[in-house]
């Protein structure tokens, strides 16, 4: 079930779909300097990937990335009550059911910080993304900033990503598009991921982009103001 993308770092995509469109979901696990796991944007909790995760190490921390991304996170809280629970900061006032322990700023947590940089999207107050660089392997890693979604869907979903304007392509959709408050605080938010040190980006809808990312993370986002 999990993937290894390099070393210490692990996917696993699973199906979802949201308003009609077959967008999938891909869990991000990273193993930490003191061998315990980070949990980015859980999936379905199930026995075999609980039994997968344990045999790599034990899951100490688990991270909402914004305020969209909280569909499977109660059957993980649950099972792993003694966790650090990560998620932008007010994430409880926006989802009162889940109470965090650590709030996701632009420091990375003690625990990760020598492995990680994180960035606080600017410009998208509704979606308050965190961005994650895994330093070791050079990956970006991603939550609803972008999908990256091919000819591999049902039909419906399909015409329904061609709406979107994120069809067969790496873009922001015009969903994320329309709830853009500040377009120039999202351009100086990309500008600065744009100078961390990143070749794969992963995504947690559509397939991975192994490399000259940081390329496509430019282009993706050309349409707001220089």
């Amino acid at each position: 079930m999990l993937n290894e993308l390099a070393p210490g770092l692990w996917e696993h995509n699973a199906p979802m779909t949201v308003f009609g469109m077959a967008i999938g979901h891909r869990l991000t696990v990273a193993k930490l300097p003191d061998g315990s796991l980070w949990l980015h944007s859980p999936v379905t909790h199930s026995d075999a990937l609980a039994s997968e995760l344990a045999a790599l190490g034990p899951v100490a921390h688990i991270v909402a990335p914004n305020y969209l991304h909280d569909t499977y996170l109660e059957g993980w809280l649950s099972r792993y009550p003694g966790v650090h629970f990560h998620a932008p900061r007010s994430f409880h006032k926006i989802l009162p059911a889940f109470k965090i322990t650590d709030s996701l700023g632009n420091t990375p947590h003690v625990s990760w910080g020598g492995m990680f940089d994180q960035h606080v999207v600017k410009g998208i107050p509704r979606v308050h993304e965190v961005l994650f660089l895994h330093r070791p392997s050079r990956t970006l890693i991603i939550a609803d900033l972008a999908f990256n979604l091919g000819t591999e869907m049902p039909m419906l979903s399909k015409i329904l990503l061609k709406v979107n304007g994120c069809y067969n392509r790496f873009a922001a959709s015009r969903l994320i598009k329309s709830v853009i408050k500040d377009r120039g605080a999202l351009r100086a938010s990309i500008d600065q991921i744009l100078k961390w040190d990143f070749d794969r980006i992963v995504v947690s809808h559509g397939e991975n982009i192994e490399s000259g990312g940081k390329d496509t993370l430019r282009t993706a986002f050309a349409f707001l103001p220089s």
